[in-house]
């Protein structure tokens, strides 16, 4: 069997993986390790395996995703976001949609500790959806407002974005993080204006 075969009948077999929910990481060193020892011996494939694992894993600068990703999850066990997002209604409960304006404030905020978009979203969508639901908010509103802000982990230092970017394109991550700071405020500042521009619009 040439190796154009043996790569279709590995997609093939991917696509499986991933309709039988297996993890993408998984089910791509599966595909992928099985198709270099088919290819090249099982001594050969093994070896790569192991290398290539221990490149990963073992690489220090990667180290730090993980650090900010705990450092996030601690903040949440905490009630760190819930004492954000209580801060924020309390200043800004006033203007139309307040609660989601204040969800906004509290994401870009949590954004600051993790620096990671599925968990700013995670995080503060347990805690404003419920407080939004209670005050009989639009669900497409409530849920919305906080998809839309929680990518605000991508672009509000320390985001992990920049630094993978940083690593592998050698650039200065510290200067990454200063460039994000002012993009970031301002598409809180935008998704603010328009939280407020729609209740005002459909108050309902």
């Amino acid at each position: 069997m040439d190796s154009v075969t043996i790569g279709l009948i590995g997609i093939v077999v991917l696509v499986i993986l991933f309709f039988l929910r297996m993890p993408i990481a998984f089910a791509m060193l599966f595909c992928g390790a099985v198709g270099f020892v088919i290819l090249k011996g099982p001594t050969a494939g093994l070896s790569l395996l192991g290398s290539e694992l221990y490149d990963q894993f073992g690489n220090y600068n990667f180290t730090v995703i993980p650090m900010f990703v705990l450092a996030g999850s601690i903040a949440y066990v905490s009630g760190v976001g819930e004492r954000l997002f209580i801060a924020a209604s309390g200043l800004l409960r006033k203007l139309p949609g307040g609660l989601a304006v204040a969800a906004t404030a509290a994401c870009a905020g949590f954004s600051a500790i993790c620096g990671s978009s599925a968990a700013t979203a995670a995080a503060m969508g347990k805690i404003s959806i419920p407080a939004m639901r209670q005050f009989n908010y639009d669900d497409a509103l409530s849920t919305g407002t906080v998809a839309a802000a929680g990518t605000l982990g991508v672009l509000i230092p320390p985001s992990t974005v920049f630094i993978t970017y940083g690593i592998l394109t050698q650039t200065s991550i510290g200067k990454l993080f200063v460039s994000g700071i002012l993009p970031g405020i301002m598409l809180a500042i935008m998704i603010i204006i328009t939280v407020v521009i729609i209740c005002l619009i459909k108050p309902g």
